[in-house]
């Protein structure tokens, strides 16, 4: 049974490839095409797909799409309100045969397609990853088709939601609009504003309450006085400034202690009514277990709380939680449906599961672009050490390996690491490498064996989706958050053979097991794919060495005519997003 997951047509398109019941390969469609957060039906990563699981189009048995058209048409046409008789393109937009005429057309398919509830997908994503027999299932996101929050319970391959919450009522979408009423872009920013929080005190909490009635058992309501959903610009009513007392801030601009402030306000306000729900889902689901799915899930400060104050010992998330997760999830419950059995249910330990490269590939590549690299072929140990040495010098290292990651994060496949112990290394990665905003955290890499020396953590956290306080011996400054946390990742031989044997390495050499790690892009642009990527995007930045496989290239080796060709000819990625909302679409 071979089984072709897709989502599609909002943000971060991704496919996945299912095959006997393994996944075998997940991308997004964004790593391709440069284009951040890209919606677009995902034929790059479709191709990729087949390719790595050695299939042709005709050996697919279906492709299972991540929500179901005609439920969302409902919604939409709700929501179009009158103007729909009025707007012929917004008629010919809204049409729930779309999907299918895509499908069919950009990816050339012409088999069966299943649809599958966008909150089932999430959860699905969760629940047949996560190795658990039996679990709580509970998805929070800004909305499905109608859902926004769900609660469930999977149990003998079979997922069963008992209760939901409907738009317009949603924690997301809340958590979004304050996003956007702080400056940053919807379904982009929102961890900006989780790593802004710490900065604040939650002197707006009366005033965030009073977005957000609770109600009986898992229910609640936004007061939609505060909000307007149907704006082509914003999320908020003009209601929403005045309560807070202060105008929206715009992008770009001066962040004050104003907008700190209501960052943690808002962010404490999540994690009170998370908890309170959670505790709800355990009295009528009593597991040990429980799956946490949707973009909502991506806070991994909530995350964090959920399980440190919550009544569930065992929390499974997976790494692309958000709507790129949902191709995993549509591809489980297809397979389900279609040979009545649950997937291969191992936990899924790694999300080593994009494209890699071979050593002739690489090669090639630096021959003809005539940059001068230094080539470890065979000689894994010296490359290490090579690595060690510059590290342990204050270099900040492009380091690009194997099968890249699915999901947000850099996990040690396309990362950029350097030494959290630089007073200043915080600072120089976040002004001249990332160019990104300066209260941005960065996250530690640490051996597995060695992480409950250095953090209040007891438990593998794989996939960077928890926070956790800082307790090391060592001096760990650009990987502590203000508030002493850091949002963690351990690293285990058996996911990540080479990454760990760096952190064994630099242990040796330093005495720390620990290493800086963020995502290997510059601002604005995805996470980079191929060794072209990674090559412009170290010649373009300040990175000091460049890593590709078994090959490695100091910046100094690079001529400065082609450096001058790169940043001249090549211009950057587009976001595939605005600053403002969820649409119609």
């Amino acid at each position: 049974m071979n089984i072709l997951g897709i989502s599609a047509n909002f943000h971060d398109a991704a496919c996945c490839a299912l095959k006997d019941g393994v996944l075998v390969a997940a991308a997004q469609e964004e790593r391709f095409t440069r284009r951040k957060h890209d919606p677009s039906i995902p034929k790059f990563a479709f191709r990729y797909c087949l390719d790595q699981a050695g299939l042709t189009i005709a050996d697919i048995d279906c492709v299972a799409y991540y929500e179901d058209p005609t439920k969302k048409l409902a919604r939409q046409i709700w929501m179009a309100g009158p103007q729909i008789l009025q707007n012929e393109m917004l008629l010919l937009r809204l049409d729930s045969r779309q999907v299918e005429q895509g499908i069919r057309t950009v990816l050339g398919y012409e088999g069966d397609i299943e649809f599958v509830d966008h909150h089932q997908a999430h959860i699905a994503s969760s629940f047949y990853y996560s190795g658990f027999r039996e679990s709580a299932t509970f998805t929070i996101d800004g909305v499905g088709e109608w859902a926004t929050t769900t609660y469930g319970h999977g149990h003998d391959g079979d997922i069963d939601i008992f209760e939901e919450v409907h738009f317009p009522h949603s924690l997301g979408l809340l958590y979004s609009t304050v996003t956007g009423y702080l400056g940053f872009e919807v379904n982009d920013g929102e961890y900006k504003v989780m790593g802004l929080a710490p900065y604040g005190a939650p002197r707006y909490q009366d005033q965030i309450e009073r977005l957000l009635e609770s109600a009986e058992g898992g229910g609640y309501t936004l007061n939609l006085k505060y909000f307007d959903f149907l704006r082509p610009d914003r999320m908020y009513s003009d209601e929403l400034p005045t309560l807070l007392g202060e105008p929206p801030r715009q992008p770009e601009s001066e962040i004050r202690q104003f907008h700190k402030d209501v960052a943690k306000s808002l962010q404490a306000f999540l994690e009170r009514v998370l908890l309170e729900k959670v505790k709800y889902l355990h009295q009528r689901v009593p597991s040990e277990n429980l799956c946490l799915a949707g973009g909502v899930a991506l806070n991994c400060v909530a995350n964090s709380r959920i399980l440190r104050e919550g009544p569930f010992k065992r929390l499974f998330i997976q790494p692309a939680a958000g709507d790129a997760g949902g191709a995993l999830g549509a591809a489980a419950i297809a397979h389900r449906r279609r040979t009545g059995r649950r997937m291969r249910s191992s936990k899924l330990d790694d999300c080593f599961l994009g494209p890699e490269y071979s050593h002739q590939e690489i090669g090639s590549l630096l021959q003809s672009a005539g940059v001068c690299a230094r080539d470890y072929r065979g000689n894994e140990r010296d490359l290490i050490d090579a690595v060690v040495d510059r590290l342990a010098q204050g270099a900040v290292v492009g380091w690009f390996h194997g099968r890249m990651e699915f999901g947000p994060r850099a996990l040690g496949a396309r990362s950029i690491i350097a030494d959290p112990r630089g007073p200043h290394m915080r600072d120089r990665i976040n002004a001249l490498v990332k160019q990104r905003e300066s209260f941005r955290p960065f996250a530690p890499a640490v051996l597995e064996s060695r992480a409950a020396d250095h953090f209040e953590l007891d438990h593998p956290s794989p996939f960077m989706l928890e926070t956790c306080q800082v307790k090391s011996p060592l001096d760990l400054p650009a990987i502590t958050h203000v508030d002493g946390s850091a949002r963690i990742q351990t690293v285990s031989p058996r996911s990540n053979p080479r990454f760990a044997m760096l952190l064994e390495a630099f242990e040796r050499r330093t005495g720390c097991p620990i290493l800086l790690n963020t995502s290997f892009n510059m601002r604005g642009e995805p996470i980079v794919c191929d060794p072209v990527d990674a090559l412009v995007c170290f010649v373009r930045s300040q990175l000091d060495t460049l890593v590709l496989d078994d090959f490695l290239i100091d910046n100094s080796a690079v001529s400065p005519e082609y450096r001058h060709l790169i940043v001249r000819y090549m211009k950057p990625s587009r976001s595939a997003i605005g600053n403002s909302v969820y649409t119609l679409f």
